[in-house]
């Protein structure tokens, strides 16, 4: 919310000093789309392109939403009606009266006419034409006309010609008008038609240029015509480097490339000012530099510039994604003693740090402060705190801020469509999704690429690839160019569908493109590096981050202990669980959250129930992933009595259990022979309106086939099939070795030609598992006639399979003949 407000403060690009000296310029009036009727003119070829002689031109339209100002305004008559400037003529006053009253709001045909003397250079003095031109257009663009003021400069431009108008103040003006209305080609025209004739822009035209992209969001493009301005020798002045500075925010700049920026910025004489650290500071908020937007906190007021609400609000954000929660309160303390009381974007800011470490009671408490101060919740309130109880599991709560949202009047945005999008994608809920997706466009949304990247999470997260690359092709299609966030979204999603090569290939596809990777980047490689249990490629892309100057974060370090967990790596591991409980690494909620994971995932219990009670003790809230986590460690060792503690503490703080705590559960009750209270528990995720996955069935099934009870197993199996899922070969592997235990070979033969039948191929383990049976049975002549008849059974079967099975059955007769001798 701090960049918004430091859009709005920016100063705009100055005009050039030439006598008389003219006043700022603005670059405040509402956007909307012009499209001038004149002659062809190569200036503007895209301008022009539906008009001809016969049509009527488009009159200019005011927009329905603005983007943010990349500058301060600064017309003294802000506020209110506005009047020209007083250095313009009587005759240049009586003009701009003549095109205002003018019926059409078209330009009028007769323009020449209108403006009569001032397309005659010889009748008046170059200095005030240019002034009157330039009151001219700035009024006519202030009354909404700004098609009529493009049409007086190119009208003006044709009589004079481009050296009448070389580093005049009016080129600027009319590059802002192009810019604020859509017009970047022409702008960019404008700019080349001058070069192509020895007069080369000035600062102040490239600085327009510049603000017009970013304005845009064109960051890159508007850096390239920043590179090129320095490369013909022209200097930046302060206000360029200011709009400089944000955009190396909005592109996540690495923090030494901004500082060397800065570096530059004072070698050329520039201090400075209010707008630079605010612009700075905001910055850090990316990589969660709290300590270089501290300490340039302390160097603005050193120098004497008084922090404002903008600056205040740009550190609080910084502290509070950085999760210094207290240094956040204590710049919200500060804050106020220094007569800036606080606002809904710097309760929205608190609100989303605590949100995101899942500390509901301090956001429950902040809201109430901002209502009783009487600041209503907005749309942005909503959202992070459905967003908030969402990532926590607490759905109901997410359910019932989103009801109190609408109860309210307060209407969902994009964000609110995101987040719900996001939400049911979470908890597998896919036709709630699409039905959210569709309501977002029938009110008259747009899905945004932060709605396409969750597409892309969600379905990445449940390993659908073949929706991630449908949905990356549709997004393309309509019009997305991927940016550093799709890049880092598409690493995540293919590394979650086990695709981590396809990860990797993203990765270079990014840095083809000619993004450089940011902590985000490199946290995504971090990511799927870990889920391939890659740690030495992860230990190098540790040792690149430092070499980059690009300090690793909480989710590096987690992304490193996943990696070391995966690989089995347990002392490495335990070393890094040490430098963390010793606070080598600054410790924080997500770190032990991650050490519980990590640990229950390898059956480490005592490791387990260190870091949860860690977390306990330190006072962090705690989430459901967590919880299921203790479910799954102690459920695995038949602690039943520990199990319901957890279940018992869930219920009582509010917790949705997820589909993952049903599994947890059926996993348990199954290793205990309960196959009644697996099944029970199947019944119950149903009636809570969940859609059990194939993990769920395949547990109940092995429930019931370890009891021997296969009739029921088959017919859990039926249930299967009915709900629309496809049997894996795990699957029909339990199947087999069901069938295998209790002596029933036919039975488990005939599951292998089904399974072959449809389109399952059996593994290693499916073989071994009848093999191994009849050895154990001491029935040797069946398991040889069995490995006879696999390539007729299975002709798709490879030599070199039929080979090892042959082997490992003469291991078993050998090993039998060892054990009778």
């Amino acid at each position: 919310m701090a960049a918004e407000k430091l859009l709005s403060s920016l100063p705009p690009p100055l005009r050039v000093p030439s006598p008389p000296p003219p006043r700022p310029f603005s670059l405040d009036s509402p956007a909307s789309n012009p499209n001038p009727s004149l002659s062809p003119s190569p200036l503007l070829r895209d301008l022009l392109l539906h008009s001809s002689s016969s049509a009527t031109p488009r009159r200019l339209t005011t927009s329905s939403s603005r983007k943010p100002r990349l500058g301060r305004h600064h017309d003294p008559n802000r506020g209110k009606s506005w009047s020209i400037d007083p250095r313009v003529s009587l005759r240049g006053h009586q003009i701009l009266r003549s095109l205002l009253s003018f019926d059409s709001p078209d330009p009028p045909p007769d323009l020449d006419i209108f403006l009569g003397p001032l397309l005659s250079p010889a009748d008046d003095d170059p200095a005030s034409i240019l002034s009157d031109l330039l009151g001219i257009i700035e009024g006519l663009d202030f009354h909404m006309r700004s098609d009529t003021a493009l049409a007086v400069f190119y009208c003006a431009l044709r009589a004079h010609g481009i050296p009448f108008f070389s580093s005049s103040a009016v080129v600027p003006v009319v590059i802002a008008i192009m810019g604020r209305h859509g017009f970047l080609s022409s702008a960019e025209s404008l700019i080349n038609e001058f070069r192509s004739q020895q007069f080369p822009a000035d600062v102040y035209a490239y600085t327009s240029l510049i603000t017009a992209y970013a304005r845009s969001e064109r960051y890159r493009e508007a850096l390239f015509f920043f590179r090129e301005m320095e490369e013909e020798g022209i200097k930046p002045t302060l206000v360029t480097y200011n709009i400089v500075f944000n955009i190396y925010g909005k592109l996540f700049m690495p923090w030494n490339k901004t500082v060397s920026l800065l570096e530059a910025m004072k070698r050329d004489g520039f201090a400075p000012d209010l707008y630079t650290y605010n612009t700075l500071i905001s910055c850090c908020r990316r990589g969660s530099l709290y300590e270089e937007a501290a300490e340039l906190f302390r160097e603005m007021k050193s120098v004497c510039l008084k922090p404002d609400k903008v600056t205040y609000n740009a550190l609080l954000d910084v502290y509070g994604k950085s999760r210094k929660h207290k240094e956040a309160m204590a710049i919200l303390r500060e804050m106020e003693e220094d007569g800036c009381p606080p606002s809904i974007v710097t309760y929205n800011s608190l609100i989303s740090a605590y949100a995101k470490d899942g500390v509901f009671d301090a956001v429950i408490e902040l809201k109430g402060q901002m209502e009783a101060r009487g600041i209503e919740p907005d749309v942005i309130t909503y959202t992070t705190l459905l967003s908030g109880f969402e990532k926590a599991g607490k759905d109901e709560l997410a359910v019932s801020i989103f009801e109190e949202m609408e109860k309210k009047g307060c209407r969902p945005n994009l964000c609110t469509f995101n987040a719900l999008i996001k939400m049911h994608g979470n908890r597998r809920n896919f036709s709630e999704m699409m039905t959210v997706f569709e309501k977002l466009r029938s009110n008259g949304l747009t899905p945004d690429i932060v709605t396409w990247n969750s597409l892309l999470a969600v379905f990445g997260q449940n390993g659908m690839d073949t929706e991630v690359s449908g949905i990356f092709k549709e997004m393309k299609k309509a019009g997305f160019v991927p940016e550093r966030e799709t890049y880092n979204t598409l690493m995540g999603a293919y590394s979650r569908c086990g695709l981590i090569s396809q990860a990797m290939e993203i990765y270079k596809n990014m840095l083809t493109a000619g993004i450089g990777p940011n902590l985000s980047t490199y946290n995504s490689v971090m990511a799927a590096l870990a889920r391939g249990g890659l740690w030495q490629q992860s230990e190098n892309i540790m040792a690149e981050m430092k070499d980059a100057n690009c300090k690793p974060n909480e989710l590096t370090y987690c992304s490193l202990l996943h990696a070391y967990a995966n690989a089995k790596e347990i002392n490495r591991m335990s070393s890094l669980a040490e430098n963390i409980y010793a606070g080598v690494i600054e410790p924080c909620n997500i770190l032990f959250k991650t050490l519980v994971l990590v640990n229950s995932k390898n059956n480490l219990l005592p490791e387990t129930e260190r870091a949860f009670l860690e977390l306990k003790k330190r006072g962090w809230c705690l989430d459901v992933i967590t919880l299921n986590a203790m479910i799954s460690i102690y459920g695995r060792r038949q602690m039943v009595a520990k199990v319901n503690e957890i279940l018992k503490f869930m219920r009582g703080s509010g917790f949705t259990p997820s589909l993952s705590t049903y599994n947890c559960l059926i996993n348990m009750y199954g290793r205990l022979g309960d196959c009644e209270r697996a099944e029970g528990i199947l019944r119950e995720i149903k009636v809570k309106g969940k859609r059990p996955d194939l993990y769920t069935f395949n547990t109940v099934i092995y429930a019931y086939g370890k009891q021997g009870r296969m009739k029921d197993a088959s017919r859990i199996f039926s249930e299967l099939q009915a709900s629309g899922l496809k049997p894996d070969i795990v699957t029909y592997n339990t199947f087999v070795a069901s069938y295998v235990v209790n002596s029933m070979f036919v039975e488990a033969i005939d599951v292998i030609i089904y399974m072959i039948k449809h389109g399952c191929r059996p593994n290693e383990n499916t073989y071994n598992s009848i093999v191994d049976g009849y050895c154990k049975q001491d029935r040797r002549d069946e398991a040889c006639g069995f490995v006879q008849d696999l390539k007729q059974m299975n002709p798709g079967i490879s030599t070199e399979e039929l080979s090892r099975l042959s082997e490992r059955l003469a291991r078993s007769t050998t090993l039998s003949s060892k054990s009778v001798g």
